[in-house]
């Protein structure tokens, strides 16, 4: 441990480049919404332990770029397994939850969901396939969803670039 910072689990070294705090703009659309810009952030942190902490927030940006309104949030864990496998766990606060399955190529993730599951409230929520990838220094990241009767598709995606490395803090 350095000055706070929990020691990397050696299972993590193939996600390790997500650690830290990336901030960046994307666009979503969907058949059932209009399409839309938005700003994010996502914070990767860990405490030693084979997984990697997880938090997305995302807001509305207007046509200048400026901040409109809060959109999405979700957080989790990313559980590095062994053979570059990996497990994830999101939860939202609009009473969904999701279990991803995946593996790492490289600084490549591709995820598609195991399990989603939602309350008697939420909206319809099937299936999703994520990736991110790190190109260039920066985090992309693409979404297809299927949810309320649309097959999967494109819903969201996003050009992030670190802002902070990892300080032991979350």
């Amino acid at each position: 441990m350095v000055m706070g910072v929990p020691e990397l689990h050696p299972q993590l070294e193939p996600i390790a480049f997500l650690l830290g705090r990336w901030e960046g703009a994307g666009v979503g659309g969907y058949p059932t919404m209009e399409s839309i810009q938005f700003g994010q952030e996502i914070v990767f942190g860990h405490n030693g332990k084979p997984f990697l902490t997880y938090r997305s927030r995302t807001w509305l940006l207007d046509e200048a770029g400026e901040r409109v309104r809060p959109l999405s949030t979700e957080s989790g864990f990313w559980r590095a397994q062994p053979e570059r496998q990996l497990e994830v766990v999101l939860a939202h606060p609009t009473g969904i939850v999701e279990i991803y399955l995946g593996e790492v190529v490289f600084h490549k993730i591709e995820l598609r969901t195991d399990v989603a599951a939602r309350t008697a409230t939420a909206k319809e929520y099937n299936q999703g396939h994520r990736l991110y990838g790190l190109v260039n220094g920066s985090l992309m990241w693409a979404y297809d969803m299927e949810a309320m009767g649309q097959p999967l598709q494109s819903h969201m995606s996003a050009e992030l670039k670190k802002v902070a490395d990892f300080t032991g803090e979350e």
